[in-house]
Protein backbone atom coordinates (compact mmCIF):
# COMPACT_ATOMS: atom_id res chain seq x y z
CA UNK A 1 0.00 0.00 0.00
CA UNK A 2 1.38 3.58 -0.56
CA UNK A 3 1.37 6.36 1.28
CA UNK A 4 -1.34 7.82 -0.88
CA UNK A 5 -3.70 4.66 -0.20
CA UNK A 6 -2.90 5.11 3.52
CA UNK A 7 -3.97 8.64 3.30
CA UNK A 8 -7.19 7.68 0.95
CA UNK A 9 -8.31 5.20 3.95
CA UNK A 10 -7.62 8.03 6.92
CA UNK A 11 -9.73 10.44 4.60
CA UNK A 12 -12.47 7.37 3.98
CA UNK A 13 -12.69 6.60 7.49
CA UNK A 14 -13.23 10.34 8.60
CA UNK A 15 -15.63 11.48 6.09
CA UNK A 16 -17.59 8.39 7.73
CA UNK A 17 -17.39 9.64 11.30
CA UNK A 18 -18.27 13.04 10.04
CA UNK A 19 -21.57 11.51 8.59
CA UNK A 20 -22.45 9.56 11.27
CA UNK A 21 -21.97 13.00 13.33
CA UNK A 22 -24.31 14.79 11.31
CA UNK A 23 -27.10 12.36 11.03
CA UNK A 24 -26.45 12.38 15.24
CA UNK A 25 -26.59 16.12 15.13
CA UNK A 26 -23.18 17.33 15.27
CA UNK A 27 -22.22 20.90 15.37
CA UNK A 28 -22.57 23.18 12.30
CA UNK A 29 -20.26 24.94 11.01
CA UNK A 30 -21.90 26.70 8.84
CA UNK A 31 -19.87 30.01 8.41
CA UNK A 32 -16.80 28.14 7.07
CA UNK A 33 -13.69 29.62 9.12
CA UNK A 34 -11.49 30.66 6.38
CA UNK A 35 -7.80 30.04 6.41
CA UNK A 36 -4.88 29.96 4.74
CA UNK A 37 -5.87 32.68 2.37
CA UNK A 38 -8.81 31.12 1.14
CA UNK A 39 -12.51 32.66 1.34
CA UNK A 40 -14.28 30.91 4.47
CA UNK A 41 -17.17 28.52 3.21
CA UNK A 42 -16.24 28.94 -1.07
CA UNK A 43 -14.66 26.66 -3.62
CA UNK A 44 -11.15 28.77 -3.39
CA UNK A 45 -10.74 27.12 0.53
CA UNK A 46 -7.37 25.32 1.26
CA UNK A 47 -7.90 22.08 1.96
CA UNK A 48 -5.48 19.00 3.08
CA UNK A 49 -4.54 16.91 0.18
CA UNK A 50 -2.74 14.31 1.48
CA UNK A 51 0.83 13.89 3.19
CA UNK A 52 2.70 17.21 3.52
CA UNK A 53 -0.16 19.10 2.00
CA UNK A 54 -2.23 21.51 5.16
CA UNK A 55 -4.79 24.32 4.63
CA UNK A 56 -1.93 26.45 5.82
CA UNK A 57 1.71 24.66 4.74
CA UNK A 58 3.22 22.93 1.85
CA UNK A 59 6.11 20.24 3.46
CA UNK A 60 9.24 20.17 0.97
CA UNK A 61 12.05 17.63 1.56
CA UNK A 62 15.77 16.69 0.30
CA UNK A 63 19.38 15.18 1.34
CA UNK A 64 22.13 17.22 0.99
CA UNK A 65 26.03 16.40 2.05
CA UNK A 66 26.49 18.36 4.87
CA UNK A 67 29.44 16.40 6.42
CA UNK A 68 31.69 14.87 4.84
CA UNK A 69 34.27 15.13 1.87
CA UNK A 70 31.55 16.44 -0.83
CA UNK A 71 29.58 18.89 2.02
CA UNK A 72 31.91 22.18 0.86
CA UNK A 73 29.85 23.84 -1.62
CA UNK A 74 26.90 21.38 -2.15
CA UNK A 75 26.30 22.20 1.88
CA UNK A 76 25.48 25.59 0.73
CA UNK A 77 22.84 24.70 -1.75
CA UNK A 78 19.84 24.29 0.58
CA UNK A 79 20.29 27.43 2.45
CA UNK A 80 20.27 28.88 -1.01
CA UNK A 81 16.81 27.26 -0.89
CA UNK A 82 15.87 28.22 2.03
CA UNK A 83 16.46 31.91 1.41
CA UNK A 84 14.20 31.96 -1.60
CA UNK A 85 11.19 30.22 -0.03
CA UNK A 86 11.47 32.28 3.07
CA UNK A 87 10.79 35.50 0.63
CA UNK A 88 8.20 33.86 -0.80
CA UNK A 89 6.73 33.02 2.70
CA UNK A 90 7.37 36.64 3.23
CA UNK A 91 5.39 37.84 0.26
CA UNK A 92 2.34 35.77 0.81
CA UNK A 93 3.80 31.88 0.28
CA UNK A 94 2.21 29.66 -3.02
CA UNK A 95 -2.50 29.96 -2.76
CA UNK A 96 -1.76 31.24 1.06
CA UNK A 97 0.24 28.49 1.70
CA UNK A 98 3.96 28.47 3.50
CA UNK A 99 6.72 26.63 2.11
CA UNK A 100 8.31 24.69 4.96
CA UNK A 101 11.84 23.36 3.56
CA UNK A 102 13.23 20.08 5.56
CA UNK A 103 16.74 18.53 4.63
CA UNK A 104 18.89 15.67 6.01
CA UNK A 105 22.33 14.76 5.59
CA UNK A 106 23.50 12.32 3.84
CA UNK A 107 27.43 12.65 3.80
CA UNK A 108 27.14 11.92 0.16
CA UNK A 109 26.87 8.32 1.48
CA UNK A 110 23.97 6.46 -0.53
CA UNK A 111 23.17 4.39 2.40
CA UNK A 112 22.53 7.46 4.67
CA UNK A 113 20.50 8.70 1.81
CA UNK A 114 18.06 5.71 2.14
CA UNK A 115 17.42 6.13 5.65
CA UNK A 116 17.21 9.85 5.72
CA UNK A 117 14.66 9.34 2.59
CA UNK A 118 12.47 7.10 4.52
CA UNK A 119 12.60 9.19 7.38
CA UNK A 120 10.87 12.19 5.25
CA UNK A 121 8.60 10.70 3.55
CA UNK A 122 7.26 8.46 6.50
CA UNK A 123 7.93 10.27 9.78
CA UNK A 124 8.40 13.86 8.04
CA UNK A 125 5.45 13.62 5.86
CA UNK A 126 7.04 15.52 2.85
CA UNK A 127 4.58 16.60 -0.07
CA UNK A 128 7.56 16.33 -2.10
CA UNK A 129 11.19 15.57 -2.17
CA UNK A 130 13.10 17.93 -4.23
CA UNK A 131 16.56 18.73 -5.51
CA UNK A 132 17.91 15.88 -3.89
CA UNK A 133 21.98 15.59 -4.43
CA UNK A 134 24.46 13.36 -6.36
CA UNK A 135 24.27 10.68 -8.73
CA UNK A 136 24.88 7.65 -6.23
CA UNK A 137 23.14 8.79 -3.90
CA UNK A 138 19.58 9.81 -5.06
CA UNK A 139 19.84 6.97 -7.41
CA UNK A 140 19.51 4.63 -4.29
CA UNK A 141 15.90 6.05 -3.50
CA UNK A 142 14.65 6.11 -6.97
CA UNK A 143 12.48 2.96 -6.74
CA UNK A 144 11.42 3.78 -2.74
CA UNK A 145 10.25 7.22 -4.48
CA UNK A 146 8.12 6.14 -7.06
CA UNK A 147 6.77 3.30 -5.25
CA UNK A 148 5.44 5.48 -2.40
CA UNK A 149 4.01 7.86 -5.37
CA UNK A 150 6.34 10.49 -3.87
CA UNK A 151 7.07 13.22 -6.43
CA UNK A 152 10.28 13.38 -6.39
CA UNK A 153 11.53 16.72 -8.62
CA UNK A 154 14.65 18.56 -9.85
CA UNK A 155 16.94 16.05 -8.67
CA UNK A 156 20.34 17.87 -8.23
CA UNK A 157 22.61 15.92 -10.80
CA UNK A 158 22.55 15.83 -14.61
CA UNK A 159 22.25 12.16 -14.91
CA UNK A 160 20.06 10.46 -17.89
CA UNK A 161 18.60 8.39 -14.47
CA UNK A 162 15.83 10.94 -13.44
CA UNK A 163 14.44 11.15 -17.75
CA UNK A 164 12.76 8.00 -17.06
CA UNK A 165 9.23 8.63 -17.44
CA UNK A 166 7.24 4.92 -18.13
CA UNK A 167 9.48 3.61 -14.91
CA UNK A 168 9.64 6.23 -13.33
CA UNK A 169 6.43 8.49 -13.30
CA UNK A 170 7.63 10.79 -10.25
CA UNK A 171 11.33 11.32 -11.15
CA UNK A 172 12.58 14.61 -13.25
CA UNK A 173 15.70 15.91 -13.92
CA UNK A 174 16.24 19.82 -13.77
CA UNK A 175 19.88 20.73 -15.14
CA UNK A 176 21.98 19.84 -18.15
CA UNK A 177 21.89 16.48 -18.45
CA UNK A 178 25.80 14.93 -18.80
CA UNK A 179 25.37 13.44 -22.04
CA UNK A 180 24.34 16.66 -23.43
CA UNK A 181 26.98 18.47 -21.56
CA UNK A 182 29.74 16.00 -23.04
CA UNK A 183 28.06 16.58 -26.74
CA UNK A 184 28.47 20.34 -26.39
CA UNK A 185 32.09 19.90 -24.80
CA UNK A 186 33.06 17.00 -27.39
CA UNK A 187 32.28 19.25 -30.02
CA UNK A 188 33.81 22.41 -29.26
CA UNK A 189 37.50 20.15 -28.69
CA UNK A 190 36.69 18.67 -31.93
CA UNK A 191 36.71 22.42 -33.66
CA UNK A 192 38.95 24.29 -31.55
CA UNK A 193 41.70 21.71 -30.51
CA UNK A 194 41.48 19.44 -33.42
CA UNK A 195 45.14 18.10 -32.50
CA UNK A 196 44.67 17.97 -28.44
CA UNK A 197 45.27 14.79 -27.22
CA UNK A 198 42.67 14.07 -24.43
CA UNK A 199 42.40 12.45 -21.16
CA UNK A 200 39.61 11.92 -19.47
CA UNK A 201 38.70 11.98 -15.83
CA UNK A 202 36.03 10.75 -14.37
CA UNK A 203 33.75 9.97 -11.49
CA UNK A 204 33.33 6.04 -11.66
CA UNK A 205 28.86 6.21 -12.13
CA UNK A 206 26.77 7.20 -14.76
CA UNK A 207 27.74 11.01 -13.91
CA UNK A 208 31.00 9.71 -15.70
CA UNK A 209 29.31 7.06 -17.72
CA UNK A 210 27.17 9.77 -19.12
CA UNK A 211 29.33 12.65 -19.66
CA UNK A 212 31.98 10.01 -21.40
CA UNK A 213 29.39 9.07 -23.58
CA UNK A 214 28.39 12.63 -24.98
CA UNK A 215 32.07 13.31 -25.33
CA UNK A 216 32.32 10.47 -27.57
CA UNK A 217 29.83 11.40 -30.15
CA UNK A 218 32.71 14.41 -30.95
CA UNK A 219 36.14 12.54 -30.41
CA UNK A 220 37.19 9.30 -31.45
CA UNK A 221 39.76 6.66 -29.82
CA UNK A 222 42.34 8.47 -31.74
CA UNK A 223 42.11 12.04 -29.75
CA UNK A 224 41.00 10.23 -26.46
CA UNK A 225 44.38 8.72 -25.43
CA UNK A 226 43.61 7.69 -21.82
CA UNK A 227 40.48 7.29 -19.25
CA UNK A 228 40.80 7.56 -15.73
CA UNK A 229 38.64 7.39 -12.66
CA UNK A 230 38.18 7.71 -9.18
CA UNK A 231 35.47 6.78 -6.77
CA UNK A 232 33.98 9.12 -4.87
CA UNK A 233 35.79 9.13 -0.93
CA UNK A 234 38.91 8.31 -2.41
CA UNK A 235 41.25 11.28 -2.06
CA UNK A 236 44.47 9.73 -3.63
CA UNK A 237 43.91 10.61 -7.11
CA UNK A 238 48.13 10.91 -7.41
CA UNK A 239 48.07 7.28 -9.87
CA UNK A 240 45.49 8.83 -11.83
CA UNK A 241 47.21 11.95 -12.76
CA UNK A 242 50.53 10.10 -13.72
CA UNK A 243 48.94 7.94 -15.52
CA UNK A 244 47.16 10.79 -17.82
CA UNK A 245 50.83 12.86 -17.80
CA UNK A 246 52.30 8.95 -18.86
CA UNK A 247 49.91 8.92 -21.75
CA UNK A 248 51.30 12.26 -23.35
CA UNK A 249 47.24 13.62 -22.78
CA UNK A 250 47.68 17.73 -23.21
CA UNK A 251 44.26 17.87 -22.40
CA UNK A 252 42.40 16.66 -19.35
CA UNK A 253 38.56 17.24 -19.21
CA UNK A 254 37.09 15.97 -15.66
CA UNK A 255 33.53 14.84 -14.89
CA UNK A 256 34.19 15.16 -11.16
CA UNK A 257 32.94 17.23 -8.27
CA UNK A 258 34.87 20.29 -6.96
CA UNK A 259 36.65 18.53 -4.34
CA UNK A 260 38.01 16.31 -6.97
CA UNK A 261 38.91 19.86 -9.28
CA UNK A 262 40.91 20.83 -6.47
CA UNK A 263 42.88 17.59 -5.63
CA UNK A 264 43.65 17.07 -9.66
CA UNK A 265 44.85 20.66 -9.78
CA UNK A 266 47.25 19.69 -6.79
CA UNK A 267 48.22 16.54 -7.46
CA UNK A 268 49.19 17.64 -11.27
CA UNK A 269 51.33 21.07 -9.85
CA UNK A 270 53.04 18.61 -7.78
CA UNK A 271 54.21 16.23 -11.20
CA UNK A 272 54.49 19.50 -12.82
CA UNK A 273 51.97 18.77 -15.38
CA UNK A 274 50.47 21.15 -16.92
CA UNK A 275 47.99 19.98 -19.73
CA UNK A 276 45.22 21.93 -20.75
CA UNK A 277 41.71 21.95 -18.28
CA UNK A 278 38.36 21.67 -18.46
CA UNK A 279 35.70 20.48 -16.11
CA UNK A 280 32.12 20.04 -16.49
CA UNK A 281 29.92 22.53 -14.84
CA UNK A 282 29.39 20.44 -11.82
CA UNK A 283 32.92 20.21 -10.66
CA UNK A 284 34.12 24.04 -11.74
CA UNK A 285 32.67 26.56 -9.69
CA UNK A 286 35.40 28.63 -8.87
CA UNK A 287 35.13 30.32 -5.41
CA UNK A 288 34.17 27.42 -3.71
CA UNK A 289 36.97 25.45 -6.11
CA UNK A 290 39.30 28.21 -5.01
CA UNK A 291 38.49 27.82 -1.13
CA UNK A 292 39.21 24.08 -1.51
CA UNK A 293 42.39 24.23 -2.92
CA UNK A 294 43.48 26.54 0.06
CA UNK A 295 42.59 23.89 2.23
CA UNK A 296 43.67 20.97 1.14
CA UNK A 297 47.40 22.73 0.09
CA UNK A 298 47.36 24.41 3.76
CA UNK A 299 47.46 27.77 1.88
CA UNK A 300 50.00 26.39 -0.39
CA UNK A 301 47.58 27.33 -3.49
CA UNK A 302 44.24 29.09 -3.11
CA UNK A 303 41.95 31.57 -4.81
CA UNK A 304 40.01 31.87 -7.85
CA UNK A 305 42.81 32.78 -9.97
CA UNK A 306 44.41 29.41 -9.63
CA UNK A 307 41.66 28.39 -12.58
CA UNK A 308 42.65 30.84 -14.87
CA UNK A 309 42.24 29.27 -17.75
CA UNK A 310 40.24 26.30 -17.29
CA UNK A 311 37.34 25.99 -19.83
CA UNK A 312 33.67 24.82 -18.56
CA UNK A 313 30.54 25.63 -19.20
CA UNK A 314 27.17 27.83 -18.35
CA UNK A 315 23.50 27.50 -17.89
CA UNK A 316 22.30 29.70 -15.41
CA UNK A 317 23.75 32.92 -14.24
CA UNK A 318 26.72 33.13 -11.92
CA UNK A 319 27.58 35.88 -8.93
CA UNK A 320 30.86 37.46 -10.89
CA UNK A 321 28.14 38.14 -13.29
CA UNK A 322 27.05 41.34 -10.89
CA UNK A 323 24.93 43.14 -13.72
CA UNK A 324 22.68 39.93 -14.60
CA UNK A 325 19.00 41.09 -12.94
CA UNK A 326 18.89 37.32 -11.17
CA UNK A 327 21.94 37.99 -9.49
CA UNK A 328 20.78 41.12 -8.59
CA UNK A 329 17.71 39.56 -7.29
CA UNK A 330 19.44 36.42 -5.42
CA UNK A 331 21.68 39.28 -3.68
CA UNK A 332 18.90 41.25 -2.45
CA UNK A 333 17.21 38.09 -1.41
CA UNK A 334 20.31 36.63 0.31
CA UNK A 335 21.34 39.96 1.87
CA UNK A 336 17.52 40.14 3.33
CA UNK A 337 17.84 36.06 4.79
CA UNK A 338 20.09 37.10 7.65
CA UNK A 339 21.58 33.95 7.30
CA UNK A 340 26.06 33.82 7.58
CA UNK A 341 27.97 33.68 4.70
CA UNK A 342 28.30 35.59 1.20
CA UNK A 343 25.62 34.65 -2.36
CA UNK A 344 28.17 32.08 -3.75
CA UNK A 345 27.74 30.18 -6.95
CA UNK A 346 25.95 26.91 -5.39
CA UNK A 347 23.64 29.19 -3.30
CA UNK A 348 22.35 31.04 -6.79
CA UNK A 349 21.92 27.36 -7.70
CA UNK A 350 19.33 26.49 -5.03
CA UNK A 351 17.77 29.78 -5.60
CA UNK A 352 17.19 29.20 -9.12
CA UNK A 353 15.62 25.46 -8.40
CA UNK A 354 13.40 26.82 -5.82
CA UNK A 355 12.21 29.43 -8.31
CA UNK A 356 11.52 26.10 -10.49
CA UNK A 357 9.78 24.73 -7.36
CA UNK A 358 7.43 27.93 -6.93
CA UNK A 359 6.37 27.79 -11.04
CA UNK A 360 5.47 24.13 -9.78
CA UNK A 361 3.22 24.83 -7.05
CA UNK A 362 1.47 27.24 -8.83
CA UNK A 363 1.00 25.39 -11.58
CA UNK A 364 -0.52 22.32 -10.02
CA UNK A 365 -3.29 24.61 -8.49
CA UNK A 366 -4.92 25.39 -5.02
CA UNK A 367 -5.27 21.91 -3.57
CA UNK A 368 -3.03 19.60 -5.54
CA UNK A 369 -2.14 15.59 -5.18
CA UNK A 370 1.24 15.17 -5.86
CA UNK A 371 -0.16 13.20 -8.99
CA UNK A 372 -1.38 16.92 -9.84
CA UNK A 373 2.16 18.43 -9.08
CA UNK A 374 3.86 15.90 -11.64
CA UNK A 375 1.40 16.41 -13.94
CA UNK A 376 1.45 20.13 -13.75
CA UNK A 377 5.38 19.74 -14.70
CA UNK A 378 4.78 17.46 -17.37
CA UNK A 379 2.42 19.91 -18.77
CA UNK A 380 3.31 23.42 -18.35
CA UNK A 381 7.05 22.82 -17.62
CA UNK A 382 8.69 23.07 -20.83
CA UNK A 383 7.22 26.87 -20.92
CA UNK A 384 8.82 27.94 -17.21
CA UNK A 385 10.85 30.95 -17.62
CA UNK A 386 13.44 31.79 -14.77
CA UNK A 387 16.88 31.81 -14.32
CA UNK A 388 17.99 29.20 -16.80
CA UNK A 389 19.23 30.33 -19.98
CA UNK A 390 17.46 27.48 -22.24
CA UNK A 391 13.77 25.84 -21.88
CA UNK A 392 13.35 22.84 -20.04
CA UNK A 393 12.41 19.93 -21.37
CA UNK A 394 9.15 18.83 -19.52
CA UNK A 395 6.92 16.96 -21.35
CA UNK A 396 4.77 12.93 -20.61
CA UNK A 397 7.10 11.86 -22.45
CA UNK A 398 10.03 13.40 -20.79
CA UNK A 399 11.49 14.02 -17.60
CA UNK A 400 15.13 16.09 -18.45
CA UNK A 401 15.42 19.47 -17.47
CA UNK A 402 17.64 22.24 -18.64
CA UNK A 403 18.26 21.56 -22.72
CA UNK A 404 21.55 23.46 -23.07
CA UNK A 405 24.44 25.91 -21.91
CA UNK A 406 27.17 27.67 -22.86
CA UNK A 407 31.34 27.15 -22.79
CA UNK A 408 33.06 29.79 -20.79
CA UNK A 409 37.04 30.13 -19.93
CA UNK A 410 38.11 31.47 -16.87
CA UNK A 411 40.49 34.66 -16.45
CA UNK A 412 42.64 35.78 -13.95
CA UNK A 413 40.02 36.69 -11.58
CA UNK A 414 38.35 33.54 -12.20
CA UNK A 415 35.27 34.85 -14.33
CA UNK A 416 33.97 32.57 -16.87
CA UNK A 417 33.88 34.42 -20.35
CA UNK A 418 32.06 32.75 -23.03
CA UNK A 419 33.42 30.88 -26.07
CA UNK A 420 30.20 30.14 -27.53
CA UNK A 421 26.40 31.67 -27.90
CA UNK A 422 23.95 29.20 -25.91
CA UNK A 423 23.81 25.91 -27.23
CA UNK A 424 20.85 23.59 -26.92
CA UNK A 425 20.71 19.79 -27.90
CA UNK A 426 19.83 16.50 -26.47
CA UNK A 427 20.96 13.08 -25.73
CA UNK A 428 21.20 10.71 -28.63
CA UNK A 429 22.06 11.49 -32.09
CA UNK A 430 20.08 15.00 -32.17
CA UNK A 431 22.14 18.03 -32.92
CA UNK A 432 23.63 20.94 -31.03
CA UNK A 433 22.05 23.88 -32.39
CA UNK A 434 22.72 27.95 -31.25
CA UNK A 435 19.59 29.19 -28.90
CA UNK A 436 17.74 32.34 -30.62
CA UNK A 437 15.77 32.92 -27.32
CA UNK A 438 16.11 35.97 -25.53
CA UNK A 439 17.09 35.92 -21.86
CA UNK A 440 14.24 37.37 -19.44
CA UNK A 441 14.65 39.35 -16.86
CA UNK A 442 12.80 38.44 -13.14
CA UNK A 443 9.32 39.75 -12.49
CA UNK A 444 9.19 42.77 -10.52
CA UNK A 445 8.28 40.45 -7.37
CA UNK A 446 10.81 38.27 -7.69
CA UNK A 447 8.38 35.82 -7.99
CA UNK A 448 6.50 33.43 -10.23
CA UNK A 449 3.46 35.08 -12.30
CA UNK A 450 0.64 32.21 -11.01
CA UNK A 451 -0.77 33.36 -14.62
CA UNK A 452 1.90 32.38 -16.26
CA UNK A 453 2.84 29.35 -15.15
CA UNK A 454 -0.28 27.26 -15.32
Amino acid sequence: MTRNSRRLVSVLAAATIATSMAACGGDDDSDGGGGGGGGGGTAEDNEATGPGMTEDTVTIGSHYPLTGRAAPGYSEIPTGVQAYFDYVNANGGVYDRQIEWVYRDDGYNPTNTSTVVRELVLEEEVFAIMGGLGTPTHNAVLDFLNTEEVPDLFVSSGSSLWDDPENLPYTFGWQTDYESEGKIIGQYIAEEFPDAKVGLFLQDDDFGEDGERGVRQYLDDDQIVEVQTYTSGNIDVGPQIAALQASGADFVLGFNTPPYTALTQLAARDLNYTPQWWYSNVGSAPDLVGSLLGAFSQGAVSGASALAGIYTTSYIPTVDQVDDPWIQLFQRIWDESGQEGVLTNTRVYGMSMAYTMVQALQAAGRNPTGDDLVAAVEEAGADWQGPAFTPFRYSSDRHAGISGMSVVQFNAEGVGEPKTPLLVTDTGDAEIEEYDGEPIAPPESGIPDEEAVG
